[in-house]
């Protein structure tokens, strides 16, 4: 059986044939290639085969609408190799050397650059040449799937990635929520429960002091009630924003409820919770007199305890302790700051300090 038998006999008419470009010098052979392959795909639909000369010719196709290229090594006015390069970094086609050259350097080199096939003009390579032909193609098609699927796969992790990201913020977010009072920004009562039995334990177990203070906002319902719930939320604001900005960072601070808020100092003494406390008050006056409008600033009360001082048998007695001193300076004239050991076990005459 001849070739053309054989060609005629493999040709499936049912599928499209492929679009080839023959990039070839010797007309003779370009022919004779052309005619190879139009025998051997003769009935496919939309068959179509290109044969050209020069280097330049071959640029001057639609390289874009080729399925193939086969390449000659040595062309009369560019080099196989660097018209290789042009073309592969221009398009994206897959390109097989069909050459006379067996130099397997020069074959090394081609793939190296980019060929994705290297074919040796001897015996009868015109039969195996359409098989060749065919794999590349298939394989230009794998490979170009395989880039599609990569893409959409860094896409799809990409997107992931930032979903990701979104839900650590948004977790962020909601356990900022959950640990902090929504309206000035200091821990709520549940995380300060959770700090001052914390802070207990570490006095306790290496003897060290830590004081509470217990702040509570003089006449702050009749203000509220006269001046509104908006300028009320302000001057909580602001309150929360002075004890911040005079705490240190291993201090920690609460809204407790309502207009009254707590503070740790662990590692503080007494007198050094009375300085604190002094600026705290010094500084609400004038914060808070630019939210009233009215020139009058809103004062506080504050009632401390002490680990050393008063020695509680749990954290809670502690916060009970200084809550008992504030409620002993309010009961005294408000404005003023007291300090649970000053008040004695037994009806005694208070002894307050003021805050101005």
């Amino acid at each position: 059986m001849g070739y053309r038998e054989m060609a005629s006999e493999s040709a499936r008419a049912s599928s499209a044939g492929p679009r080839i470009l023959i990039v070839e010098d010797d007309p003779d052979q370009r022919e004779l290639i052309c005619e190879a392959m139009r025998i051997h795909f003769s009935g496919r639909r939309d068959l179509e085969i290109v044969g050209v000369g020069t280097g330049s010719d071959c640029l001057a196709q639609r390289l874009s609408d080729f399925d193939i290229i086969l390449l000659d090594y040595n062309l009369p006015d560019i080099s196989g190799i660097d018209l290789l390069e042009q073309i592969t970094g221009m398009y994206d086609v897959p390109v097989v050397f069909v050459t006379g050259n067996s130099d397997i350097s020069s074959a090394d080199q081609a793939i190296r650059k980019g060929a994705q096939d290297y074919i040796v003009k001897l015996g009868d390579y015109l039969f195996g040449l359409p098989i060749v032909i065919e794999k590349n193609i298939r394989l230009h098609a794998l490979k170009q799937e395989n880039a599609g699927l990569q893409a959409k796969l860094t896409a799809t992790l990409e997107k992931m990635r930032l979903k990701n990201i979104a839900l650590e913020q948004s977790m962020q977010k909601l356990q900022t929520m959950a640990a902090t009072d929504h309206l000035t920004g200091l821990s709520n009562r549940r995380v300060f429960a959770e700090i001052l039995d914390r802070c207990y334990n570490e006095a306790s177990r290496y003897k060290l002091d830590l004081t509470c203070l217990m702040c509570d906002l003089d006449h702050f319902k009749a203000m509220n009630d006269t001046l509104g719930h908006q300028v009320g939320d302000q001057i909580l604001v602001t309150t929360a924003d002075v004890i911040r900005s005079n705490l240190r960072r291993s201090d920690h601070a609460a809204r407790y409820g309502g207009d009254e808020f707590v503070i740790l100092l662990p590692h503080t003494s007494i007198d050094m919770a009375m300085s604190v406390s002094e600026r705290i008050c010094r500084q609400i006056v004038p914060a808070t007199s630019r939210r009233t409008r009215t020139g009058t600033g809103i004062t506080l009360s504050i009632g401390i305890s002490s680990m050393k001082m008063d020695r509680p048998a749990t954290a809670d007695a502690m916060v009970a302790m200084a809550d008992r001193a504030l409620y002993v300076a309010k009961d005294r004239g408000k404005n003023r700051i007291v300090v649970f050991s000053e008040i004695g076990s037994t009806p005694q005459p208070i002894i307050t300090r003021s805050a101005g």
